[in-house]
């Protein structure tokens, strides 16, 4: 069970991460603890490569059903003489839509990025009795740490002195005022990461007073450290929108098949050639599917996320393909 270090006693805290708030952790002691928990920064899961994002645009039903009416287009058209402009066109269309899914779907990916760089990039520690400013990647649990106006939390801090301290925490909590903050012990077992006002949490910023903390918990073991693991092993799912564009993609393409299939044997029963009547099935096929529709959804959802950023809101998946 993870300790609540909120509920327990700066002394305890002390004891429990064999510190001391004088003069700190030794070289031995920081050597031992960056073995065991690793560096202070956040993990990002293998990123896709660009080549397999592009080929993954290819799945859903709608645009496999125009990549078939585009060879089948294509092979109608060299048949008939007519070449195979509309094959190229329909192809076209795919491609602008899988480059645009692409573009989005890297912009989203962006967002643990984001999260990476709220992170401060050094710390004023206390090691071996001296006051050192040191990357904070290289923090460890029971580090001692000097906290001032203008600092970022380079990591989860249990407050042991804090003078006329706040910190401005809406990243994790949504709350736009500074919380005021102190050292004394929480009773309170069961309270929200908002209401832990003697903890300071990585990628904070404080904007009023100084103290003094101990690190507790580092890397992704920190509250943002959660959220950085939730955004990694996040399961694609496929949006409402997506959804219904492939159930439209498939009704439309039975619904085309079926019809098709209808003309070609009413053709052969009135006596008509079968290799017309199947050019003529296969031209009304094509003819019936939507090849332009996957674009138009990309295209205006790609308008519409620049919106959405503004408003803070980021989306992984917008795109119809």
């Amino acid at each position: 069970m993870a300790t609540k270090w909120f509920n327990s006693e700066v002394l305890e805290i002390v004891s429990n991460l064999k510190t001391n708030i004088e003069k700190g952790l030794t070289l031995e002691d920081i050597k031992t603890r960056q073995e065991k928990y690793g560096l202070n920064e956040l993990k990002t899961k293998n990123k896709k490569s660009i080549f397999v994002k592009f080929l993954e645009q290819f799945k859903d039903f709608m645009i496999a059903v125009l990549i078939i009416a585009a060879i089948v287009s294509g092979i109608v058209g060299i048949i008939n003489g007519e070449g195979i402009t509309d094959t190229i066109i329909i192809m076209i269309v795919v491609l602008v839509n899988a480059i645009i899914g692409v573009i989005q779907e890297n912009k989203a990916e962006k967002s643990l990025e984001a999260l990476q760089k709220l992170s401060s990039h050094v710390a004023k520690t206390i090691r071996n009795g001296k006051l050192e400013v040191l990357p904070s990647r290289e923090l460890v649990p029971g580090d001692v740490v000097i906290i001032e106006t203008g600092d970022y939390v380079p990591a989860d801090l249990r407050i042991i002195e804090a003078i006329n301290m706040k910190a401005q925490e809406a990243a994790l909590t949504g709350e736009s005022v500074p919380v005021e903050k102190t050292s004394d012990k929480i009773e309170d077992e069961k309270i929200g990461i908002g209401d832990r006002i003697n903890m300071l949490f990585s990628s904070s910023l404080i904007t009023y007073g100084r103290g003094k903390a101990i690190v507790v918990e580092t890397g992704m073991n920190t509250e943002v450290g959660k959220i950085a693991e939730a955004i990694n092993t996040a399961k694609e799912v496929e949006t409402p929108l997506q959804k219904k564009l492939n159930k439209l993609g498939k009704t439309l393409g039975i619904g085309a098949l079926v019809i098709c299939t209808i003309i070609f044997v009413i053709g052969l029963i009135y006596g008509k050639e079968p290799i017309h009547m199947f050019m003529t099935a296969v031209s009304l096929a094509v003819a019936a599917i939507p090849e332009g529709l996957p674009a138009v959804f990309t295209i205006v959802l790609a308008i519409r996320s620049p919106k959405n950023g503004k408003k803070k809101c980021n989306c992984k998946k917008i795109t119809c393909s």
